[in-house]
C-alpha cells in the first residue's frame, strides 16, 4: 500500500521563518490540522517574489498525487478535519476554495463584487454580487472574529477567493495550469480561475472552516489598481 502523502500547505510571508512560527496565524494552526492526517508546510519566508512564482515552483516540484493548498500566512485553519474535507472536495471538483462566485462578468475585478468603474481616475467599486456568491469565511483574529456567509456551499463556481485554493498537483501539471507571476499579490486568483476554466478544470467551494485576518483593505491601493489594469487587459481580448 502506498504511503499517505501529507497535504502540503504552500504559503509566502515577508516574515523570517522564526518570526513566522512565533507569530503568524497560519503557524498557530499547523499542529491542530496535523492531528488526523499528515500536513507539510512549504514556506517562502522573507519573501519578496510574486505569489505566482512561489506557487508555480510548488506545483512543478510536487508529486502528482500531492494535495497542494495555496493560502495566505494570515489564515488560521480552524478545521481539524482538513484532510477529510479536501479528499471529499477534490472528489467532486478539480480546484477547491472556501468562497467564490458562480458567475463571471466582463470587466470583473474582484470575485465578490460586480464590475467596478474608473471615473476621472478614481475607482468606484461595484455592489456585492450577492445572489451569485458561495461559501463562508471568518474575519478577525483568534480572540475576536465575525463570520461572513457569502452563500450556499458546496457549489460549482467560476471564481474563487485566493485566500485558500486547493488542488492535486497532478491535475494542475497535466492541464498546464499555473499562476501568473506578473500579477503580484492581486488578481492572481481571478486569473488562475480563468486559466483553469479554459483548461477544462472544474472549480467549487467547500465548507472548510478558517479565519482570515485581512478584510480586503488593499483594494484601491496603487498596487491593486496597477494589477487590475494588467489583469483586465490580459482578458479583454
Amino acid at each position: 500500500m502506498r504511503e499517505l502523502l501529507p497535504i502540503t500547505l504552500v504559503s509566502a510571508t515577508r516574515l523570517s521563518e522564526k518570526q513566522f512560527h512565533a507569530s503568524s496565524m497560519l503557524a498557530a494552526s499547523l499542529r491542530r490540522c496535523a492531528e488526523l492526517e499528515p500536513v507539510a508546510l512549504r514556506l517562502a519566508s522573507g519573501n519578496t517574489a510574486p505569489l505566482g512564482a512561489v506557487y508555480n515552483e510548488a506545483i512543478d516540484l510536487a508529486d502528482p498525487q500531492q494535495i497542494l493548498v495555496f493560502l495566505h500566512d494570515d489564515v488560521h485553519l480552524d478545521d481539524w478535519f482538513l484532510g477529510v474535507r479536501l479528499t471529499e472536495a477534490l472528489g467532486r471538483f478539480d480546484i477547491v476554495g472556501v468562497a467564490g462566485n458562480r458567475r463571471l462578468q466582463a470587466e470583473q475585478d474582484t470575485w465578490y463584487l460586480q464590475p467596478g468603474t474608473l471615473i476621472d481616475g478614481a475607482m468606484v467599486m461595484g455592489a456585492r454580487d450577492t445572489d451569485w456568491l458561495s461559501g463562508a469565511v471568518r474575519h478577525g483574529n483568534l480572540r475576536h472574529s465575525d463570520l461572513t456567509v457569502f452563500g450556499p456551499c458546496p457549489s460549482a463556481v467560476r471564481l474563487l477567493d485566493g485566500v485558500f485554493l486547493a488542488a492535486r498537483a497532478g491535475t494542475l501539471q497535466k492541464a498546464g495550469v499555473r499562476f501568473d507571476p506578473t500579477l503580484g499579490f492581486h488578481h492572481y486568483d481571478l486569473d488562475f480561475c480563468r486559466v483553469a476554466e479554459a483548461a477544462g478544470l472544474s472549480l467549487g467551494t467547500w465548507p472548510i472552516a478558517l479565519t482570515h485576518a485581512s478584510r480586503g483593505g488593499s483594494v484601491h491601493s496603487d498596487a491593486w489598481l496597477e494589477s487590475r489594469a494588467l489583469y483586465l487587459e490580459k482578458w479583454r481580448g
